[in-house]
């Protein structure tokens, strides 16, 4: 699937073109599974922080077997692997695709295609921001904003799993999930004075951005530390002066994808809700993602 133009959902369209060739280090991977994140209607709307080419094929996050093997390559035919695209090159939204080795792990054996590729940015992008950028600790209360969503929902297994007390908000119908993953304490953010509420937080994780900023900062306690990763390609400016605003560094790595799968082995995070759409469907995947109201993740598949 690609679009020629930016807009709408419906600029995406089917498209046909050869299967691309590995160069060194590079490997040819058939595509069995690719997750909808945010940032894929954000590029479709022309919205990212990102330029791209155009025609250009969307998509961040996939896992696939590996079926053509380049020159210097370390993976071999019928490995299973996962990946996250830089962004400016993106392409999940395939049957196939080129890759380099370097940045693709081995596939979780106990997770399916689907559940993998579900997981792969969102644990990626969870793990940064909980561990990296937050460096978040046992005993420590964190809130996350957007506790429902793909993001949301790993971030607040981690934390849990860290030993922390988690708040989440989302829309008191998804209360119940939010309490599944390990939260705490959720909260519906369509009524909320987080600052009253809270006020108390060591750290805060926003996932959504726009209007959910200013309550991130409400909630912290003096010296508390956010991190935004809905808001562009910075952090907001701090409205006060005695907390810490944050952006995490998203890079890509073997290093940090093997991190995720050692997660998973130890029980930190799971795949979430999933909802499995054909490939074909793209459109419409879109439509329900920019809608803001997904639970967990959805996959597309061939």
């Amino acid at each position: 699937m690609e679009f020629q133009e930016y807009g709408g959902p419906e600029v995406l369209q089917p498209a046909d073109r050869p299967d691309p060739v590995p160069g060194a280090g590079e490997v040819l991977v058939e595509i069995r599974a690719a997750s909808v994140n945010a940032a894929d209607w954000k590029v479709r709307r022309g919205k990212s922080i990102q330029s791209h080419k155009l025609p250009h094929v969307p998509g961040r996050d996939f896992s696939g077997v590996v079926v053509a093997v380049g020159d210097g390559a370390d993976l071999g035919l019928g490995d299973e692997v996962f990946g996250v695209c830089p962004q400016e090159t993106e392409g999940a939204y395939a049957s196939h695709i080129v890759f380099p080795a370097a940045l693709l792990a081995l596939k979780p054996r106990n997770l399916s295609h689907v559940e993998t590729a579900a997981i792969a940015l969102t644990g990626l992008t969870s793990m940064v921001g909980i561990e990296d950028t937050l460096a978040l600790k046992r005993g420590e209360k964190l809130l996350v904003q957007g506790g429902a969503g793909g993001v949301g929902g790993m971030a607040i297994q981690l934390a849990h799993h860290l030993g922390a007390e988690v708040a989440a908000t989302a829309r008191a119908g998804n209360h119940d999930y939010l309490r599944q993953l390990g939260c705490d304490l959720p909260i519906d953010y369509r009524d909320a004075d987080l600052g009253a509420v809270l006020g108390d937080r060591d750290a805060v994780l926003d996932c959504v951005g726009g209007a959910t900023v200013a309550g991130s900062f409400a909630a912290l306690r003096p010296g508390g530390r956010a991190a935004f990763i809905g808001s562009g390609a910075s952090a907001p400016e701090a409205p006060r002066d005695d907390v810490t605003s944050l952006r995490p560094a998203v890079t890509r790595s073997r290093e940090r994808l093997a991190r995720v799968v050692a997660h998973i082995e130890a029980g930190a995070f799971a795949p979430g809700e999933i909802h499995e759409m054909p490939l074909a469907e793209a459109a419409r995947a879109h439509e329900l993602s920019e809608g803001m109201h997904v639970r967990g993740k959805i996959v597309l598949v061939p």
